[in-house]
């Protein structure tokens, strides 16, 4: 296999295992709504029990037992459920905005020089920057997730939800970001080779 062919096959793969989790998060999105609606809902109600149910008429009792039934129903489960699924949108939703530059570039320059001088720019920001950054995160972030996992770290309030699952996404999505990083810079690799090929290809046809 060609350096061109082996290039293309591992971009080729690591993006749909990009795509894979980038479409997760859509899912993860909607959930968030949801659970945020819930919650919103269920509080809101929940302010119903405190009417007075003996001194109120029928309408105020129907309330009462209303709010009364929202404050059974909600619990931090739902509250942290919320906060957790944002937290994995931008975990997870990291690789999949980087294969689609959904990020923000701030850029003086980038847009004035060449396609190739680009596709080199874009490697040289994934091999100085974002490979040495995920690399930190990974590093710094394990330590942290084998400690959760031995304690079995959960929630420090009644009925929340364990902590430890979700620590354990922190290193995979800068693993998955960093994955992504080397395919994008094998895409400028490919973009680069296929245009020494133009280039060469003008050059003989002019001779």
């Amino acid at each position: 296999m060609s350096a061109e062919g082996f290039l293309t096959t591992f971009a080729g793969r690591t993006e749909r295992v990009t795509d894979f989790f980038g479409k997760l998060t859509w899912y993860c999105i909607l959930l968030m709504v949801i659970a945020g609606a819930y919650n919103a809902i269920m509080r809101s109600l929940s302010g119903w029990a405190h009417l007075d149910p003996e001194s109120a008429g029928t309408l105020q009792r129907a309330l009462h037992w209303v709010g009364e039934v929202a404050r059974q129903a909600s619990s931090n489960t739902f509250i942290e459920l919320q906060w957790y699924l944002f937290s994995l949108v931008f975990l997870l939703g990291a690789a999949y905005a980087l294969k689609t530059g959904a990020h923000v570039r701030v850029d003086i320059f980038y847009n004035r020089i060449s396609p190739t001088g680009k596709a080199w720019v874009n490697i040289a920001g994934t091999v100085v920057f974002l490979i040495p950054f995920c690399l930190l995160m990974i590093s710094t972030s394990w330590p942290v997730v084998v400690d959760s996992w031995i304690r079995l770290e959960g929630s420090p309030d009644p009925g929340g939800l364990p902590r430890y699952p979700l620590l354990t996404v922190v290193p995979l999505a800068f693993i998955l970001l960093m994955i992504q990083g080397l395919a994008s810079a094998a895409r400028e690799a490919i973009t680069i080779i296929d245009l020494a090929k133009t280039q060469r290809l003008n050059r003989h046809a002019r001779t």
